[in-house]
């Protein structure tokens, strides 16, 4: 049986891979760390508003005896200003998994991180350039980690497009998914896989988008 901590379980994503998690008879709690508290009530279900995600030390407790992390905290690009963006993407992720390995190691951790995403870290584009500083700062950590480098996620659930290329994106969808693997996942497959690969493991660290479909 396992305990699991989530960041971001209010997002597209992250509450799909919570929904799974409370769903699971492998799952014993779950401990979701969220912005403002959602309202959602479960026997499993431990939740925590969080002031500051680079600062966990008034929630340690949290981290302990956690078997699997998933981190699914984001922000679209140009929704916030450059410094805030790369703060959420960057800081917030690394800080996470930090806590993480000083109070469980070992654990697994599922980072939600993009396709593109830049470990040299030189990517013009700031989202592939702060996804790549992402997982370079956890890769090397006493933890199991894993990159999810999704292409177009699908929502799934209507919802409200957070800009126009989204839009575009959703329209184009019939197309983009005749160009194969590479390219567009659904929000349902992709949390899916996160939540398998958090349970079960995966043969490798980063799971471009062609990889994560072999694990929904």
């Amino acid at each position: 049986m396992m305990n699991v901590i989530i960041a971001g379980s209010t997002g597209m994503i992250g509450k799909l891979v919570l929904a799974n998690c409370l769903n699971s008879d492998k799952v014993t709690e779950v401990r979701s760390l969220v912005r403002k508290p959602s309202g959602q009530q479960h026997p499993k279900l431990t939740e925590i508003a969080v002031e500051n995600f680079e600062d966990y030390s008034a929630h340690e407790n949290l981290f302990k005896d956690i078997s699997t992390a998933f981190f699914c905290l984001g922000v679209y690009t140009g929704q916030v200003h450059d410094d805030l963006f790369k703060k959420i993407t960057v800081d917030y992720a690394a800080e996470f998994a930090k806590t993480l390995e000083k109070n469980s190691p070992m654990a697994t951790i599922c980072l939600l991180s993009g396709a593109g995403a830049d470990m040299t870290e030189k990517s013009k584009t700031s989202f592939a350039r702060y996804k790549g500083m992402a997982e370079n700062k956890i890769k090397n950590m006493n933890l199991r980690f894993c990159s999810f480098r999704p292409g177009y996620i699908y929502p799934v659930e209507p919802r409200e497009e957070p800009n126009f290329s989204y839009k575009m994106m959703r329209s184009l969808y019939p197309v983009i998914l005749v160009l194969g693997k590479k390219y567009s996942i659904k929000s349902t497959e992709l949390a899916n896989a996160m939540f398998n690969v958090g349970i079960n493991g995966a043969d490798k660290q980063i799971l471009e988008n062609k990889d994560i479909l072999s694990y929904i």
